[in-house]
């Protein structure tokens, strides 16, 4: 068989799977972000058509991602749905700027710790969320609120025979989900997700359950093009707050799904500014239409990547079958239970926690596992805007800190004098600890403070290490030796010209 032709093959059956696992996350991830459920197959066609089509990523696929969902629930619970589709554009197109200023590859600066303790904090939101949806119940709107009312919430759903046999039916997907990956490779071309799905399907018309379904109304009924008033609405520093904040979470989701998927294949590697303006055009698109903001979902990804694609034709195709789809049977998605997708996102929501990488983190960098679990923390208790910023302050304070790491030892120089040696970054943030060690030394001795393990040396310790010799060799019989201070940077500059 030609290469082109078996290539093609391959594409084509990993668009089908990719479209299988998709279907029931666009409509899952929309529903627990609060809008209708045909606004998440909007994006994911969007996700293939669109973003799949531009240069940046070959394998990666796009589409409503579940790290969105709390930041999409905050909107319209604060805003309206109408408010979505202007802030998803204006969040898109400022991911283009992005990209087009090269600032793509800055995004892998970002601590890692940030971004999983991000994940992470959505992760817990999310299951909480679900696991009232699960019992049939509302959740609250709060993200700390989901969390402490669960246990009450979840007793009182024991004692009624809906909530049973809603939370039986979640658990029952999840467990499908969790066992399915355990098959023979030949069982799992089909995607467990789909099939946890079809199962709870077929076990609520089967056996005549009480539960919600999803409601399903025209496609393209519930496109939403943003009218005068709701750009008027970004008057509101509040709402307008919120588009950085879009920007930033799907493009860090984005890239650090493109740096995954990359490990995962040995194909051509990800642009990073090209699939920045990729995301950014995908996502304009879905503002356009007032549907839900796409990222790249490392789910889809991995499993287009496990299917044996080869170009990034596996996935628009995936995008060709959920257009397809929902012109032709849309009927059929009204068949599905709530509780199954509150299952689908409990267990995606489980993903993102890295329980692994905690334990390995711990080990090796307990600072970072705190930059982290802060992070999640925050996000729970405050909100996702704020949580990541609370994150990046913690990360380069931390930084900072390890930066000025220093170290400050004595010892006799042979000739009845004492040396001082300080190794490391000297900054004013350790200035305190030096002079407590120079002013405890003896003032009737010579003293050399040795500076030829110093990195760096700054404005603040110089002229204080100065100001501290004078005192000493003005009240002592000997005077203070400094070795091999370091140059100023104007010094070395004037050095090098000269």
């Amino acid at each position: 068989m030609p290469l082109f032709l078996h290539r093609i093959r391959q594409d084509l059956s990993a668009s089908i799977v990719v479209f299988l696992v998709a279907l029931p996350l666009c409509v899952g991830v929309a529903i627990a972000s609060g809008v209708p459920a045909e606004l998440g197959l909007i994006s994911g066609i969007v996700g293939g058509l669109v973003t799949g089509a531009m240069r940046g990523s070959t394998l990666q696929v796009s589409g409503p991602a579940a790290g969105l969902t709390v930041l999409v629930a905050e909107l319209v619970r604060a805003f309206g749905l109408p408010a979505l589709g202007p802030v998803v554009l204006l969040a898109g197109l400022l991911q283009i700027v992005m990209g087009v200023l090269r600032w793509g590859r800055w995004f892998r600066a970002i601590s890692l710790s940030v971004v999983e303790g991000m994940l992470a904090g959505i992760g817990l939101v999310i299951i909480a969320g679900q696991l009232y949806a699960a019992a049939g119940l509302t959740a609250p709107s709060s993200g700390l609120a989901k969390l402490v009312g669960l246990p009450g919430a979840l007793a009182g759903a024991l004692g009624g025979s809906a909530s049973l046999a809603s939370l039986a039916v979640a658990a029952g997907t999840v467990a499908v989900v969790v066992g399915w990956r355990r098959l023979p490779s030949r069982v799992r071309v089909v995607p467990g997700a789909l099939v946890a799905v079809v199962l709870a399907a077929l076990v609520t018309a089967v056996g005549d359950l009480p539960l919600a379904t999803v409601r399903v109304n025209g496609v393209l009924d519930a496109v939403r093009l943003p009218g005068a008033d709701a750009f008027a609405g970004l008057t509101d520093l509040a709402l307008l707050a919120t588009v950085p904040a879009f920007a930033l979470i799907a493009s860090a989701e984005s890239l650090f799904s493109a740096a995954a998927v990359d490990r995962l294949h040995t194909g051509p590697r990800t642009d990073y500014d090209k699939e920045l303006v990729a995301q950014g055009t995908g996502n304009a698109v879905c503002g356009l239409l007032g549907a839900l903001p796409l990222t790249a979902v490392i789910v889809r990804s991995s499993a287009n990547v496990e299917a044996g694609a080869r170009t990034k034709a596996s996935r628009v195709l995936h995008g060709v079958w959920l257009l397809l789809f929902v012109v032709l049977l849309p009927a059929v998605l009204a068949y599905l239970p709530l509780a199954a997708l509150a299952g689908l996102l409990v267990h995606a929501g489980w993903k993102l926690i890295p329980f692994r990488g905690m334990a390995v983190l711990w080990r090796t960098h307990r600072g970072e596992v705190l930059v982290l679990a802060a992070t999640a923390l925050a996000i729970v208790v405050v909100g996702m805007f704020e949580g990541v910023l609370i994150g990046l302050v913690l990360s380069v304070a931390k930084a900072a800190w390890e930066a000025s790491h220093l170290r400050v030892e004595h010892s006799d120089d042979g000739r009845g004098g004492v040396r001082v040696r300080l190794a490391g970054t000297v900054t004013f943030l350790r200035l305190p600890q030096i002079l407590d060690s120079l002013e405890a030394l003896p003032g009737d001795r010579r003293i050399v403070l040795d500076l030829s393990g110093v990195h760096h040396l700054d404005h603040a310790c110089r002229a204080a290490l100065h100001a501290w010799a004078e005192r000493h060799s003005a009240t002592g019989t000997e005077s203070v030796r400094l070795h091999a201070l370091p140059e100023t940077s104007r010094a070395r500059q004037a050095k090098a010209s000269g």
